[in-house]
């Protein structure tokens, strides 16, 4: 098999569609975050600056939701299949609940009137909790596995995906996302608002560590084939110590008031997590809970080397473009919010 670096294609196309993930999860993680909070702000004007926090970059951290999709539709066809066959339901409610975010956001501001503005408050904090607990669900379904047949066919129900397990996930990634979203928002705000947010970074941060604990816990009794590839090869044991070491320094620096290093720390946590889950299903993408034999794995899910070759090709230009535009925009509303006219 061609490799590169000493790396097999299908393993490179692997790691590129988890990076560009990850970089959903801390991009749109914060936003889902600040939406998840939003109405814990009780004041007009409070509202109107955590909307406007989020205002210029919501919607570009999307486009790494649309790139991570055509990626694994594009490497790994076979995964992409049967991950949208089986969790169709779930994926339609997080379609239905992005596009209720979106009006949410964009409808607030067109009228004055005070149950308007509340009316699209409440969907934009229900479709932010909504989206976060979906992808989590999804996300503690593809660690423990699903009932996927020879055909890689799903052959469970839709309320198979609810078991405790999954739930518990789902709940840490909303643990997660409110952490870092009021992580960011404190960054982004002064004044009263900025008071208030210190208060719930600490809050939001000592619910995920609750969280991320409980269903660390959880996972090392239950789900004995996330341990196994650690056991494989032990210096793989840094990523879920790189986890906890940020999660550690996260609290500490919110103690000091460093909230942009909490920041850093809270991108790290995110990024880690998803290695972590990675590195626990390599080389498996989707795991069959009915006979080992069906697993979709990094080889028998993947693409042609030579689509593999090309895509890699595309993805090396195409990725850092597209992370240079998301730090220009982020460089270019850097500071704090202050609103006028133009403002949500």
């Amino acid at each position: 098999m061609e490799t590169i670096l000493g790396i097999d294609l299908p393993t490179w196309w692997f790691l590129v569609v988890g990076g560009v993930f990850s970089g959903y999860a801390i991009l749109d993680g914060f936003d889902l975050g600040a939406g998840a909070l939003h109405l814990f702000f009780k004041k007009e004007e409070s509202r109107r600056i955590a909307l406007n926090a989020i205002g210029p970059v919501w919607d570009g951290n999307e486009v790494w939701l649309v790139i991570g999709g055509g990626a694994l539709f594009a490497g790994f066809p076979v995964v992409y299949a049967t991950v949208f066959s089986a969790f169709y339901e779930l994926f339609m409610v997080f379609l239905v609940m992005l596009i209720l975010r979106a009006i949410s956001i964009e409808f607030r501001s067109k009228e004055p009137m005070k149950w308007w503005r509340q009316l699209w408050d409440i969907s934009y904090s229900f479709a932010s909790i909504a989206i976060a607990l979906a992808l989590g669900l999804v996300l503690g379904n593809v660690i423990q596995g699903i009932a996927v047949d020879q055909n890689y066919t799903y052959r469970g129900t839709l309320l198979d995906f609810f078991n405790p397990y999954s739930l518990l996930v789902a709940v840490t990634t909303l643990a997660l996302f409110m952490m870092h979203g009021a992580i960011y928002l404190v960054m982004k705000t002064e004044n009263r608002l900025y008071a208030k947010l210190t208060i719930l970074v600490k809050n939001t941060t000592i619910f995920f560590v609750l969280m991320f604990a409980l269903t660390s816990v959880v996972t090392l009794l239950f789900v004995p084939h996330m341990v196994a590839r650690y056991k494989e090869i032990p210096y793989m044991f840094g990523v879920p110590l790189l986890a906890i070491v940020a999660t550690a320094n996260i609290t500490r620096q919110i103690s000091a008031r460093r909230y942009r290093w909490a920041f850093v720390s809270s991108t790290l946590v995110t990024a880690s997590l998803m290695l972590l889950v990675a590195v626990g299903l390599y080389p498996n993408i989707m795991l069959s809970t009915l006979d080992a034999r069906f697993h979709l794995t990094v080889f028998n899910g993947a693409s042609s080397p030579k689509t593999l070759k090309t895509l890699l090709l595309i993805a090396a230009i195409g990725v850092p473009l597209v992370a240079t535009y998301t730090a220009f925009v982020f460089w270019t509303f850097r500071g704090k919010v202050h609103l006028d006219d133009s403002s949500y």
